[in-house]
């Protein structure tokens, strides 16, 4: 997939206020300060179409940015740490849990998890609450650049294991990633076009 355009659309906390354009649509979340908005740049080849920043924590609101004008690409609030309050971060969960549960455009959502890191509590538990509301997922290992080819599978195999181990009864589709050396951006946007295509096919009367 050739991305010709990516425009932002509109920043919310309400769902109801979400695009209602019959096109399918991708989330993308995970612990706060996992590299979603390196990611998200990375994928949309633009430099600043999402704010990054050092400040774990900053994408507190819904972001949609329309690719190619017949995709969604949304930016969701990291769960985990961030520098607000308690307050806030309930606010913060139940418009993420509200998105999940109530948007029909979703198609699919991209789990991202720091490759550097052990299988995290806040990770494992947030895949099986999607799971168990029959939310398909996939999960996008990020920050490959920051280890040895070696290691990167060690850590993706220690992983898979866990889930297998834990709940599921096979592993998810996954992508190794790295936002600086434009890791994984091919197979990750093939995958979208992939499952677009099918979209479409199965909703021809929707406009493209």
């Amino acid at each position: 997939m050739k991305i010709k355009s990516a425009d932002f659309i509109i920043s919310n906390s309400d769902v109801a206020k979400c695009p209602n354009e019959p096109i399918p649509e991708y989330a993308f979340i995970g612990r706060s300060n996992v590299g979603k908005s390196s990611l998200i740049n990375m994928l949309t080849d633009r430099k600043n179409l999402a704010k990054t920043s050092g400040r774990p924590g900053k994408t507190q609101l819904i972001n949609h940015f329309k690719i190619n004008d017949n995709w969604f690409l949304v930016d969701l609030p990291g769960y985990g740490y961030a520098r607000v309050s308690k307050k806030d971060k309930k606010t913060f969960q139940k418009y993420i849990t509200d998105y999940f549960l109530q948007r029909q455009q979703l198609v699919c959502s991209f789990i991202l998890i720091d490759i550097r890191h052990k299988p995290q509590a806040i990770d494992l538990e947030f895949m099986q609450w999607i799971g168990e509301n029959g939310i398909p997922f996939a999960i996008v290992f990020t920050k490959a650049d920051k280890l040895k080819p070696l290691a990167i599978q060690r850590h993706v195999t220690e992983y898979l294991e866990h889930l297998l181990n834990d709940v599921w009864e096979e592993a998810p589709q996954y992508f190794i990633t790295s936002s600086s050396k434009k890791l994984g951006r091919d197979e990750l946007l093939a995958y979208i076009d992939a499952i677009n295509q099918e979209y479409f096919d199965a909703n021809r009367n929707s406009p493209i």
